[in-house]
């Protein structure tokens, strides 16, 4: 769900006692909607995108691009070294003012202002000045944008304009909410109505006080309806007053569905609900997989397009490849055409469009009718016909290559696509790109600037439950380093059957591994695929000295014959509990 006001309200109550006071060592800003303050020990986000508007301390590291963007330039002129001493949410506007004691570039004493506003498209980040003046903002909005509330530098700020029509939840009062309950349309749906009527409340919350009124529509609610729903709200209102909120997580089939700030009643058994220790934890879960994707499609979005029509290109000529490779299975035929013209020729002569005779090469030698060129005599045309039959069989040996050439290529680009999937960091995009024009796939844009040379990013580091090292690949070329330069022989290597997926070194030292740390390598293989939303998944290992890579292969494909499997079903919750964190 959008972070509505009422959460953002339990999340401001939970972080003011823990970061007033503190001052700001660093501003990052690791995406175009993100900034990130670190404070102390603390990483606090700051997130003005229109999916995920949010404000939370974060334990997650995000890589930051090599040259910082302008706003965060700016941020750091004027926060950095500040003393955060106020955190507030202007009523229950979803909107948040974080107030900092700065030293300006005189060397005074002085005062800025960073404002959130989460409020979905309309999401900003805005510095102000000590004066309420803007310094600037993530996205600057004009007169032509907005004629009634324009955000440019120079301007004084002003915050949104509260919804016409709509009451503030915590200063509703009874005598306002059932004079308002008297004039509405009873076909109406409570939690519509709840909507058009108050601000500060979501969709999910509104549907909430529905179900524990026991009724979809207003008339449905009965003679003390007015009461009973009333009593819903001023339940809410003590809930913001005491500051009461359980951060509650909503997940179907172990996967995040919805998150609120108490128990929800409304799903029933369909789900499963979990209680976090904060908002901030619940938070960074719950958006983790979320904006993981978001970097795959913002970042990536340009090689998944190359990679895909590269795919779908192959893909179709594989089948065009496939159907005449059949056709080269039936060959036999035209030699036997020629066979029978030549037995036949005293009995043809040239302008016949077709011939019928005895097929000797068929046991109850039936009729066959062959079909002939008019235009040839049957001496050419019986030769026609073998010409045909060796065009063919040499068409089968070259088929058949091109059809194991065209399936390597096919397999290596799906394999691409899922480490697309499967990149975090700038530097993981940057190495599939380099690897897809080492390959062929990608040209360097005229005019585009050489990429600077970075060390190769490391594989993704694991510890098994009883201490041994496991090593993940995060990409095709990182695959092969990996397994056939950096793996000691003596280690044993994971990948699923048959399913593209990363290599996984078990490190062994040498030493025998215990049945627990080869199944959760096991596991981390059977996650780090195409498999990882199955079950029993099968993955194969062996020792690294039996895997090899044909020559001339593409990066990451190996062979392999001596091994053994295990079925395993893949846990995101191991993979984390496991990780290595730097």
């Amino acid at each position: 769900m959008p972070l509505d006001a009422l959460c953002l309200h339990a999340v401001v109550e939970e972080l003011r006692p823990r970061i007033v006071g503190t001052r700001i060592d660093k501003v990052q800003q690791p995406a175009r909607d993100q900034v990130i303050l670190l404070l102390r020990k603390d990483r606090l986000l700051l997130n003005a995108g229109a999916n995920s508007p949010r404000i939370h301390l974060t334990a997650q590291l995000r890589d930051n691009p090599a040259q910082p963007p302008m706003f965060c330039m700016l941020l750091r002129k004027h926060l950095t070294g500040g003393k955060l001493i106020a955190l507030d949410q202007p009523g229950l506007e979803r909107v948040v003012e974080l107030t900092f004691e700065v030293t300006t570039e005189l060397g005074e004493p002085g005062v800025r202002k960073l404002v959130l506003e989460a409020m979905g498209r309309r999401s900003n980040l805005i510095l102000l000045d000590g004066e309420g003046r803007i310094v600037d903002c993530m996205r600057r909005v004009d007169a032509e944008m907005s004629p009634l509330r324009q955000v440019l530098p120079g301007l004084y700020y002003r915050l949104p304009p509260a919804p016409e029509g709509k009451e503030s939840l915590i200063e509703a009062t009874e005598e306002s909410f059932r004079e308002a309950f008297g004039r509405a349309n009873p076909e109406k749906t409570v939690d519509g109505w709840l909507l058009e009527r108050f601000f500060g409340l979501s969709p999910l919350t509104a549907r909430e006080i529905s179900c524990r009124c026991g009724a979809e529509r207003l008339f449905e609610l009965g003679g003390d309806g007015a009461g009973r729903l009333w009593n819903e709200i001023v339940q809410l209102q003590d809930t913001i007053r005491e500051n009461h909120f359980t951060p509650t997580a909503i997940k179907r089939d172990g996967k995040f569905v919805d998150f609120s700030y108490r128990e929800i009643l409304q799903y029933g058994a369909d789900v499963e609900q979990a209680v976090y220790g904060s908002f901030s934890e619940l938070m960074d879960d719950f958006y983790e997989e979320r904006e993981r994707q978001d970097r795959v499609r913002q970042r990536g979005q340009d090689i998944i397009r190359t990679v895909t029509t590269a795919r779908d290109r192959v893909a179709r000529k594989i089948a065009l490849q496939e159907k005449d490779y059949a056709a080269t299975k039936d060959r036999d035929q035209l030699r036997i055409c020629g066979d029978l013209i030549t037995a036949n020729l005293y009995r043809m002569e040239k302008g016949m469009p077709s011939f019928t005779t005895e097929n000797f090469y068929d046991e109850a030698c039936g009729p066959i009718t062959i079909p002939l060129d008019p235009l040839l005599t049957p001496q050419q045309n019986a030769a026609k016909f073998y010409k045909r039959y060796n065009k063919t069989k040499t068409a089968e040996r070259y088929l058949a290559e091109q059809l194991t050439k065209g399936r390597g290529e096919l397999s290596y680009l799906e394999s691409v696509l899922e480490e697309i999937g499967r990149a975090e960091s700038e530097q993981d995009f940057m190495e599939i790109r380099s690897e897809l024009r080492q390959a062929g796939y990608l040209r360097r844009q005229s005019g585009e600037r050489k990429e600077m040379k970075r060390p190769a990013s490391r594989p993704r580091e694991f510890r098994s439950s009883a201490g041994m090292r496991i090593l993940v690949g995060r990409n095709n070329r990182q695959n092969d380093a990996l397994t056939t330069k950096e793996a000691d022989r003596r280690d044993l290597w994971f990948h699923t059957q048959k399913i593209h997926g990363s290599h996984v070194i078990l490190c062994t030292q040498g030493r025998e591994p215990d049945r627990q740390s080869m199944m959760e390598a096991a596991m981390l293989a059977a996650w780090f695929s195409q498999a990882s939303g199955g079950q029993n998944v099968p993955v194969d290992y062996t020792p690294v000295k039996f895997v090899k890579k044909p020559a001339g292969a593409q990066p990451g494909m190996v062979v392999y014959e001596t091994y053994q499997t295990v079925y395993v079903t893949p846990e995101e919750t191991l993979a984390k509990k496991l990780e290595v964190r730097r």
